[in-house]
């Protein structure tokens, strides 16, 4: 998963908790008492005395005042998650309690804290509680928050070679987005090197335009997923989370509402950026397309060797989704 954001309401507001519902947030810390009232305006995590989390059972808050304190929030981790209060994160070094495993949570009170809290830890925490001061500013925070994700870096990549495979299962993800022109998902047979595979929001004489979906490629795929990490595509189900890129190299994290693997006949797409060989397999069909430089979808039905398409590169390999740094030869 991505960033998550915990909201307080305490004391209890329902404005304000209406308006972190409706933004997405993944969880409320209410007053004792106020469990039931919540989840009366949707389906959401408590965080109370009574709630779904317990104060103090599962989760405690803590006080930072300084380094010294890093210890205690680490034992603590160990047992519950710890909620941390601090007016300088520069004071303890968070990336240390990240890599013992510590399960620990920003509290912040405004979206400069928020960026702040979520950029200098960049190595692993991505959970805050928000305590907003009122609906108005919370409204603001979960739209600026919730939509900010990784930015990608893409490269051009020169096709070279085009070849016609046999039949096999490929993979249609179909999201809970609408996707723009210029938009899709990162996509291919390293985890290292990805195409840009177009939705299908673009006019075809065949089938109406679907801005949702990424007839994304074969059940071996890799994709990449929000935290920077990535999956096979045959992985994949309802309620996951996937990366969706555009052009530019801005990311929005989409949820997949619904995936069909349905056996078509494939094709072996090769490209080169500089002296590295990449390759994807994708379905052999004029609606499948790839993102040229300017963001417009080209169907593999089209390409030729020397055409220009973008793609995700990396040096470092994977293990389990996971970037690592280690060599790792995929052909």
């Amino acid at each position: 998963m991505g960033r998550k954001i915990w909201v307080k309401v305490d004391p209890w507001d329902k404005k304000i908790a209406t308006t972190a519902l409706e933004g997405g947030a993944d969880a409320l810390v209410v007053p004792a008492g106020y469990s039931d009232t919540a989840k009366s305006l949707g389906r959401i995590q408590t965080v109370s005395e009574d709630g779904d989390l317990k104060i103090g059972t599962d989760v405690v808050y803590y006080t930072v005042t300084g380094s010294a304190d890093e210890e205690e929030i680490a034992r603590l981790a160990r047992e519950k998650k710890v909620i941390l209060a601090c007016s300088d994160w520069t004071v303890i070094p968070l990336e240390n309690l990240i890599a013992r495993g510590a399960d620990v949570i920003a509290q912040v009170e405004s979206i400069e804290e928020a960026k702040t809290a979520f950029g200098i830890l960049e190595k692993g925490m991505d959970h805050i509680l928000y305590n907003p001061s009122d609906a108005a500013d919370l409204k603001k925070a979960m739209a600026v928050l919730k939509s900010e994700t990784e930015a990608v870096e893409l490269d051009i990549a020169e096709i070279t070679r085009l070849i016609p495979l046999g039949m096999g299962d490929r993979v249609c993800v179909d999201t809970c987005s609408e996707m723009k022109p210029g938009e899709g998902m990162l996509v291919g047979n390293a985890s290292s090197a990805l195409f840009l595979v177009h939705s299908e929001s673009v006019d075809n004489p065949y089938v109406s335009p679907r801005p949702f979906r990424v007839n994304a490629g074969p059940v071996h795929a890799y994709t990449r997923v929000p935290g920077g990490k990535t999956r096979y595509l045959s992985e994949l189900a309802a309620g996951d989370e996937v990366l969706l890129v555009n052009h530019k190299g801005e990311s929005a994290a989409g949820i997949v509402g619904r995936i069909k693997i349905e056996r078509r006949p494939l094709m072996l797409v090769r490209a080169k950026i500089g002296d590295r060989e990449i390759s994807s397999i994708v379905q052999n069909a004029e609606t499948i397309r790839l993102t040229d430089p300017d963001g417009k979808p080209v169907s593999v039905a089209v390409l030729n060797p020397g055409d220009k398409v973008l793609a995700a590169t990396e040096e470092s390999g994977r293990h389990f989704g996971m970037k690592i740094d280690e060599t790792i030869t995929e052909k």
